[in-house]
């Protein structure tokens, strides 16, 4: 033994990489990942194996689970006890496994996701699943090592024929690997494996048939529907990686009274998705407005789930409805399949679907030909034993007149009786006075023809591969019809229906489009009224003492709504989601974050085609496309850089057909060049528009040339004048400009040519646009 006192010198770095392998090693072959031949994990062996000594079989009573987890614990298993009993918990739960290993009496959690009782409450044994799976441990079938240390044996791997591993399915993380396994249908598997004893080459991809079969796909034990194509799942088990899209089961149901609305009822959810967590995301998708065709959830629920939803009303499409909840909650999962496991010499690989049933028909070829290398030994023995029997029965007088009369008396047996074995004669010494009686010849010979006729059919098996898998066939035979289909337990309860994914509805088309008329006040107080308002009316225009209008329009509750903040910021308000038209509204900075010293510049319907015109005080603008400026976050979004000092000063809608641009500074000097000159921009600060001495830029807008450029005149007159010819003013981006024609307004301002006012930014929809003054 090394001293351990000794300092061995080695590099830092490589004890670290041989230490941290072991580690890896250990975490992949001892932990994390199951044997392909019984699909345990060691935690989950050594549980199965301390019941099995405490005689917990099935038809048992049952016993504490305290007590197992301390068996297990101070026996083979040297970890936390909490960690035993949580995968012990996990054996019982018949939302967990689809085929259960521990029968559990007691509170062992639900799919709500509530924890277990602690383990001095609850009480397990044995399944019959389990009871199959370790069937033939005792028939020399398997290899048994020490326990951790060295008081116990346990055994390496279960013999039993139960195909735990897909079956039940498996997860585990372990050191750069992990694994993923859905549960199976044990009819199915079986009828593959039946195809794979007479033709093990056959390819992964024809033992699955979504319709057909043998195997059609996962079967979850919470049901559920699949809803990949063929080919999906094909692809995923040829390669021992993919995944599958489990959707819950839904059904809808009338009312009696027509004119109420209809339910959906959800009966089945997918594997491994808890029913209280699923509730939590729907009601988070009502109370945030997400989804507002979903007026209701209900968890009506008792040993079985039922989940009832309540439509906003009975115009909402059922299928538009689970399509938006498939898409935003786990109504609809992805099961990974990462078929990562432990081959028989304990190395870890990636397996497909033939792969790993081979492998554990390889298991199981082995165990028959063990099983029956043991029972030939046993018949070998007991032959022997009959042979003796049958020598003493035919001189029984001389065998009691020997054991009577002689001190040691094997020998004088041995001597006397030509070919008695030392164990026969030992077996003979060793019987009951009483047994002499039943030392009948027929009895004996009937015995002996009948195993030795029994030794000739194991011999022939084990010389005769064909006659190794018919006998795998009848096994196996036997076992498919314990969970065959017609079977409570073995009944498929996963369907499969082709589907596409699940369509992405766009929210406007979950909002029922109505009229609202939209209005913010000079003070910030914004609300949403019903129907297209008069926007001239007094019960319109009603204001808190010194408040007035700043911004009125008529809209849809379908629109988004742009909001532009003289900071270059932009903000995005849904018009369904407006306070309603009882009051003076909200403040509009409850529902966007405005910064304190920033003023709202614009407000108006976004149209994703549209384009806008902006520019800042300093002369720099921009064009951008209204759909890269909505904002998803009540923080909105910074499209234009403004320069320390200067504020955006112009929103402006561009028009169709419009190719010049037209600028004024506050030196009353115009400007008009191309479109074509400006770029577009998701953002930014831009390029210089217009050249200044002295001010800045005062207004800009965009224009058709050959239209040129109007105004009213002053007065009351209400005349428009146009300057047709704007060649005078065409210049190159950047210029100074030269004055205005004569009678432009005074407050170098343009006027737009479908409103007055200047702070509304205008958009195609004219009769749905109606500024007010101010």
């Amino acid at each position: 033994m090394a001293d351990p006192t000794e300092i061995i010198d080695t590099p830092f770095d490589a004890a670290l990489e041989q230490r941290y392998l072991v580690y890896a090693m250990s975490t992949i072959t001892a932990r994390s990942l199951p044997d392909v031949r019984d699909g345990l994990k060691p935690v989950h062996r050594r549980l199965l194996w301390g019941m099995r000594l405490l005689r917990l079989d099935p038809t048992a009573a049952y016993q504490k689970c305290a007590r197992v987890v301390g068996e297990v614990m101070g026996k083979y298993h040297p970890h936390g006890d909490q960690s035993i009993y949580d995968a012990m918990v996990r054996l019982a739960q018949t939302f967990s496994l689809r085929y259960p290993l521990v029968d559990g009496q007691g509170n062992f959690g639900n799919v709500d996701g509530d924890n277990a009782a602690a383990m001095r409450y609850t009480e397990a044994r044995m399944t019959a699943a389990a009871a199959e799976l370790m069937a033939g441990l005792d028939e020399g079938t398997v290899d048994f090592k020490p326990s951790y240390n060295g008081a116990e044996i346990e055994p390496e791997v279960f013999p039993g024929l139960f195909p735990n591993l897909l079956a039940n399915g498996a997860s585990g993380i372990a050191v750069g690997m992990a694994t993923s396994i859905p549960p199976h249908n044990v009819a199915e598997l079986i009828d593959a494996a039946l195809i794979l004893i007479d033709a093990p080459e056959t390819e992964a991809v024809a033992l699955v048939d979504p319709v057909d079969g043998p195997v059609r796909g996962p079967d979850f034990p919470t049901g559920g529907v699949l809803v990949d194509s063929a080919a999906a799942i094909r692809e995923a088990y040829a390669t021992g990686r993919g995944g599958f899209r489990i959707r819950a089961r839904w059904e809808l149901v009338e009312p009696a009274d027509k004119r109420t609305a209809y339910a959906i009822i959800v009966h089945e959810i997918p594997y491994q998705v808890q029913k209280s967590r699923l509730i939590e995301q729907i009601a988070d998708l009502i109370n945030e407005k997400k989804l507002p065709i979903l007026e209701d959830v209900r968890d009506e629920s008792d040993e079985t789930i039922r989940l009832v939803l309540a439509p906003r009303d009975r115009k909402v499409d059922p299928q538009m409805l689970m399509d938006s909840l498939f898409r935003m909650t786990d109504l609809e999962v992805r099961i990974p399949l990462n078929l990562n496991v432990l081959d028989a010499d304990r190395t870890p690989g990636v397996m497909n679907l033939a792969q790993a049933l081979n492998a554990w028909l390889a298991h199981q070829f082995v165990v028959l030909r063990r099983r029956s290398e043991h029972r030939l030994q046993k018949i070998d023995d007991r032959i022997e034993l009959l042979e003796g029997y049958l020598i003493a029965y035919l001189n029984l007088d001389r065998v009691i007149q020997i054991i009577r009369t002689e001190d040691e008396p094997k020998p004088v047996m041995l001597a006397e009786f030509e070919g008695l074995t030392d164990r026969q004669a030992e077996a003979i010494l060793n019987m009951r006075l009483r047994s002499l009686r039943r030392l009948e010849e027929m009895e004996i010979v009937r015995e002996r023809d009948g195993l030795a006729k029994e030794r000739a059919g194991l011999v022939a098996l084990m010389d005769d591969p064909k006659k190794q898998r018919a006998r795998m066939k009848k096994d196996l035979g036997k076992l498919r019809d314990r969970y065959g289909p017609e079977t409570v337990l073995g009944a498929r309860r996963t369907t499969l229906v082709e589907s596409g994914p699940a369509r992405e509805i766009p929210l406007e088309a979950m909002i029922e489009r109505e009229p609202i008329t939209v209005i913010l006040s000079e003070r910030g107080w914004i609300r949403g009224m019903s129907g297209h308002r008069d926007l001239a009316a007094a019960d319109t225009l009603k204001f808190k003492e010194g408040d007035g209008p700043a911004f009125a329009f008529h809209a849809h509750t379908t629109d988004r709504l742009l909001l532009v903040a003289d900071n270059g910021r932009f903000y995005t308000l849904a018009a369904d989601k407006l306070p309603g038209g009882r009051g003076f509204g909200e403040p509009v900075r409850l529902l966007i974050d405005v910064e304190g010293d920033a003023a709202l510049l614009a407000m108006f319907p976004a149209r994703p085609e549209a384009r806008l015109l902006l520019a800042s005080g300093d002369g720099r603008g921009f064009l951008a496309r209204m759909a890269d400026v909505v904002a998803e976050t009540r923080k909105g979004r910074q499209v234009v850089n403004v320069r320390p000092g200067s504020k955006l000063r112009v929103v402006r809608a561009v028009e169709a057909g419009d190719d010049y641009v037209a600028v004024i500074g506050d030196n009353r000097k115009l400007v008009v060049f191309p479109i074509a000159e400006m770029p577009e921009l998701a953002r930014g600060a831009g390029v210089q528009l217009q050249r200044y001495r002295d001010g800045g830029l005062s207004d800009a807008i965009t224009l058709a040339f050959d239209r040129g450029l109007s105004w009213t005149m002053g007065g009351d007159s209400g005349r428009t004048r146009t300057e047709a010819d704007l060649s005078a003013w065409r210049t190159a981006r950047g210029a100074g400009g030269r004055m205005p024609p004569n009678g432009f307004p005074r407050d170098n301002r343009f006027e737009d040519r479908r409103t007055d006012d200047r702070r509304v930014v205008p958009t195609e929809r004219d009769s749905a646009v109606r500024p007010v003054k101010n």
